[in-house]
């Protein structure tokens, strides 16, 4: 799995968040003014995909990746997330379309595909994971089916908040001709380190062999 993530803000789980990107909402971090940051770090996480985990493909010949022996491919979309941060253990869960598509369509049949619910600290640390199974379902004669599955999980509230001090000095408006008016309080180590301890992820993806990532990362 690599640090590279598809992520989509708890709160802007609408098909359109794009649109507000830029509108300040909970959880961004957007200059003020030109002098000073405005912070506002929530304890939902974010929710995203992994580069390469979002898509699987099966084969009919066992380790063949040639385009004629494919089986099965099947990719994740419609990745929503819903939060609740009013008790003690911040809760997430996260909801996701499944896409498949086969290529032998002469009977019924039924798959079942591995994911995982992975929560992620400061952008590096595993806190928890988890895995579930989707199982699609193809009638007969029926190329294309999908299925909807969901993740949860599970953070303290307490690790996932700013500690006042540092959300202080993220946040002091700084006027032209402080003597700290030319100084990035997210350029400072203790800072930046305080953010990344605050700051959780939950990670959804297939959960894939070391052959089908690799497949996924060089096609």
């Amino acid at each position: 799995m690599t640090s590279r993530t598809r992520l989509i803000a708890a709160a802007t789980v609408a098909a359109g968040a794009l649109a507000l990107a830029g509108c300040k909402t909970k959880g961004d971090i957007v200059v003020d003014e030109g002098v000073g940051i405005t912070a506002v770090h929530g304890a939902c996480p974010a929710v995203g995909i992994p580069d390469y985990t979002g898509d699987i493909t099966l084969f009919s010949v066992p380790g063949s990746t040639d385009a004629n022996a494919i089986d099965l491919v099947a990719a994740m979309t419609n990745l929503r997330s819903t939060c609740n941060d009013q008790a003690e253990k911040v809760s997430a869960t996260v909801g996701f379309d499944v896409l498949a598509r086969r290529n032998d369509t002469s009977a019924a049949r039924s798959v079942t595909l591995p994911y995982f619910v992975t929560v992620m600290r400061g952008g590096r640390a595993v806190v928890t994971k988890r895995v579930g199974s989707v199982t699609i379902n193809f009638a007969a004669g029926q190329a294309r089916a999908q299925a909807h599955a969901e993740g949860s999980a599970f953070i303290d509230k307490a690790e996932a908040t700013l500690p006042a001090e540092i959300r202080e000095r993220i946040t002091r408006k700084r006027r032209a001709g402080d003597s700290d008016a030319a100084v990035d309080p997210l350029g400072q180590p203790d800072v930046r380190a305080a953010v990344a301890r605050a700051t959780f992820e939950v990670l959804v993806g297939f959960q894939l062999d070391d052959k089908q990532l690799a497949y996924n990362a060089t096609r």
